[in-house]
């Protein structure tokens, strides 16, 4: 997915999320209504959340310099992880303390029309956004199921703007459950069971986006379809004897940095190993724009194999 898309969609998510939250706090001051609160609040959190994503793609798109040779597109993972928790301290945590505070001393609502409507209009720009985002996300996940495109996405800033809007969606649903059996049954209580339901309903959310942010910030490699074409245009050069292996890093959405190993012909000389190795960046380069930088180590398959199995067996459970 490209930046303008990205951005498209964290700028419908802004809009929405700001217009939802302002008319939720008057709904929720004027009906005294717990679940309406927390939706204030989590709506305030998500509003918060999308310039906080905007920020991180502004930064995250700086070109390198000395002290960030390989660019700054981490950033955008560094802001998705607060993100993440900032709507797990926020979001989660007010609506649970409002939702326990409203059970203990329950208070009956004194005029819930206002909740319905607020409900319903939030839900009609709520599901504008998740629409879009959807939209944007289905087209980048290709053949992948939903689950496996979000686990295997370099690009936090459309699911992190998918999820909230689901965890809205749902969390709308529970309000208004809330505010219908506290009208209907005459029980304030369930009111504030609903912030309660909200509040775990973002705990899931907060879970999820901490757990991919945190992946991607850590440094996951990019997705096996760029290494396997690093290594057949290796293979396809004529001085190439052998293609050993390829390591990524995904520094930021649509920036990676790869590491080829191969074993060249030996009856070239220096400055034909030079010329081939030219040759191989400028063409996987020229293919895929992701890769900013291409670093190619002349390398027998047995010192390839070797390093790789110090590693396989590092990373085995000691018994």
């Amino acid at each position: 997915m490209s930046s303008s898309n990205s951005r498209k969609v964290v700028y419908a998510a802004l809009a929405g999320n700001l217009a939802i939250a302002i008319a939720k706090f008057v709904a929720a001051g004027l009906s005294g209504s717990s679940a309406m609160l927390s939706e204030g609040v989590h709506s305030l959190v998500d509003t918060v959340n999308e310039l906080l994503l905007l920020y991180g793609m502004h930064r995250a798109a700086r070109p390198p310099d000395a002290v960030h040779p390989f660019g700054h597109g981490r950033e955008l993972y560094f802001w998705s992880f607060i993100v993440a928790l900032l709507v797990l301290a926020l979001g989660a945590g007010v609506s649970l303390f409002e939702g326990i505070g409203h059970l203990r001393n329950p208070e009956p609502m004194s005029d819930p029309l206002i909740n319905y409507i607020v409900l319903g209009v939030s839900m009609l720009f709520e599901g504008s956004s998740w629409t879009i985002a959807l939209r944007e996300f289905r087209a980048a996940k290709g053949s992948m199921g939903y689950f496996e495109a979000f686990r295997k996405s370099k690009d936090p800033s459309t699911f992190t703007v998918l999820l909230e809007d689901s965890a809205a969606l749902i969390g709308l649903l529970i309000a208004l459950a809330g505010v219908l059996g506290a009208r209907v049954f005459g029980l304030p209580e369930l009111d504030g069971a609903a912030s309660i339901g909200i509040a775990l309903v973002l705990a899931v959310a907060a879970m999820l986006l901490a757990r991919e942010s945190k992946g991607l910030l850590i440094g996951e490699p990019a997705h096996p379809q760029l290494r396997e074409a690093i290594m057949e245009i290796a293979a396809n050069d004529p001085g190439v004897g052998h293609v050993n292996g390829v390591l990524t890093v995904q520094m930021g959405p649509h920036q990676v940095v790869a590491a080829l190993s191969a074993e060249f012909e030996d009856r070239l000389t220096t400055p034909e190993i030079e010329a081939c190795i030219n040759r191989i960046e400028k063409q996987a380069k020229s293919r895929h724009s992701d890769i900013t930088s291409l670093f190619i180590k002349p390398q027998t398959t047995e010192t390839w194999r070797a390093r790789r199995r110090a590693i396989e067996q590092a990373n085995e459970p000691r018994k």
